[in-house]
């Protein structure tokens, strides 16, 4: 068995590689979906929290009351010795995944473990075909330079479709799960043992992959770029730069933890605590080592990666900013827009909110305090839609969910600006996905009465969105607004 910071070394370098990162969900996913974790939903999110959360990086949540709170959603003050969810259901997943591997040990390239003592699981893979180790910015520049046909549309790779996961029991249902901001996958040395220097490390890494996307120093394609259809045709007609806006999945597990809502003044102005701040003293200092965080969600990622890609096909190119980076000063241009994320997860997108018909809001207290979990409210309903939209599934669980794309004006400027916001991070990278299938979305287009070869109009589409353990299989477009105002220049 090997020591923590040997296991933490090797699940950091494996996460050095996205086709490993790939490969190691889908066996996750495979586990979960097999005999062994048949009933027993509990010990399959489990499973689904710690690898996800070991490949992000964050071993630091991978504590008995860190996984109580995020996971089974308990009090940040609560007594780890009378309640032991965390060690009885740690114990269940070990027997289980005995069991997976007992049946089907000699099919899988990975194997999963779970020492005893630990919630830092120890992954293996036994194929030598592993990609060598690049980093993030290297592995950019590779897909920025290789060659494209510009007339060709990209295409959004689907997430492969899985056999629905077994039903929750009565008593595993009635556990309340915290949604979980996802945090992009850091490359951590091993620790000396002073927290500064893994935060140091971990900035240096995160910040990195964030501005690589940008592409600033690689040059656009000097041939001609075929015409735009809409809605890119508004970004990639326009002599202006784009700038796409990443959510703050920080900010959003401090809204979570304190039960409170950063206002876009307050996050504009870095007052990241609930005003005033009534947090007690345990559930303040985690709210500050969160933020030491500046993480990115990889969600995030992926949809940046695919809309640069056809930013290239169109020989433009986007310019990435995390949205604790941007300022007023920024948006107040002619410049256009791209938001990652919903009100929660990413502040800035509430400075368009009073132009859409759909609008998120808390599922418990549309109108007071954020729960954790978002709804979508339609506030203007057509003819056989609903005013409210609920998600079903919580805290990467399989369910239901719902997302908004929509394209709308900068109030007061000419630059254009495209909202991709999920309820969920599963919803968010289901309209990433939308948005860059192109005859996809040209087909969403015409249903909606835009025609792709013509003008921009102002719109919204309202996503229903299944997704399976934390991922999304499938999304339909459940309803399009056109929204008023002039065509979007």
């Amino acid at each position: 068995m090997n020591s923590v910071g040997e296991r933490e070394a090797a699940i950091a370098h494996m996460a050095e590689s996205d086709e490993a990162i790939a490969a190691l969900r889908q066996h996750v996913q495979e586990i979960v979906d097999g005999a062994a974790f048949k009933g027993s939903h509990r010990s399959a999110q489990f499973l689904v929290y710690i690898v996800d959360r070991a490949i992000a990086g964050s071993f630091e949540s991978l504590k008995e009351r860190m996984i109580g709170m995020e996971l089974f959603g308990r009090s940040p003050a609560y007594d780890t010795s009378e309640d032991a969810i965390v060690r009885v259901t740690a114990s269940d997943v070990r027997k289980r995944l005995l069991q997976h591997y007992g049946r089907n040990g000699t099919a899988s390239d990975f194997r999963i473990g779970l020492p005893l003592g630990s919630y830092i699981p120890e992954i293996t893979r036994s194929t030598e075909s592993l990609p060598s180790h690049r980093n993030r910015l290297a592995d950019l520049r590779e897909v920025a330079e290789k060659p494209m046909d510009s007339t060709a549309a990209p295409q959004s790779s689907g997430a492969a479709l899985h056999e629905p996961a077994p039903e929750a029991t009565a008593a595993e249902a009635a556990v309340p799960v915290r949604p979980i901001p996802e945090v992009s996958a850091a490359n951590p040395q091993a620790r000396s043992g002073k927290r500064w220097l893994t935060i140091a490390a971990a900035l240096v890494v995160l910040n990195l992959g964030l501005w690589a996307l940008a592409w600033k120093h690689l040059p656009a394609r000097a041939e001609a770029a075929p015409v735009a259809e809409a809605p890119w045709s508004a970004f990639f007609a326009s002599p202006r730069p784009t700038h796409l806006i990443t959510s703050d999945p920080d900010v959003e597990a401090i809204q979570v933890l304190s039960r409170s809502v950063i206002s876009l003044s307050d996050y504009a102005n870095r007052r990241y605590l609930p005003q005033p701040n009534n947090l007690s003293p345990i559930v303040e200092k985690i709210c500050i080592d969160i933020l030491h965080g500046d993480k990115a969600s990889t969600v995030d990622t992926q949809v940046a990666v695919d809309i640069a890609a056809l930013a290239r096909s169109y020989a433009r190119k986007i310019d990435v900013i995390g949205a604790r980076e941007l300022q007023f000063s920024i948006l107040k241009t002619d410049d256009n827009f791209i938001f990652l994320g919903s009100p929660v997860s990413n502040p800035w997108f509430s400075a368009f909110d009073d132009q859409l018909d759909f609008r998120f809001v808390s599922a418990d207290t549309p109108s007071g305090k954020s729960s954790g979990m978002e709804a979508v409210r339609n506030f203007h309903p057509h003819a056989g839609e609903s005013g409210f939209y609920l998600p079903s599934a919580k805290g990467g669980g399989t369910g239901e969910s719902f997302a908004i794309v929509a394209l709308v004006a900068n109030p007061d400027q000419n630059g254009q600006v495209l909202l991709l916001a999920g309820a969920d991070r599963e919803g968010t990278l289901a309209a990433g996905r939308l948005v860059t299938d192109l005859p996809r979305l040209s087909a969403a287009m015409q249903k909606c009465g835009i025609a792709p070869s013509g003008p921009a109009r102002h719109f919204e589409l309202l996503l229903r969105v299944d997704t399976m353990a934390g991922y999304p299989t499938q999304s339909v477009v459940a309803a399009c607004h056109l929204l008023p105002g002039p065509t979007a220049r």
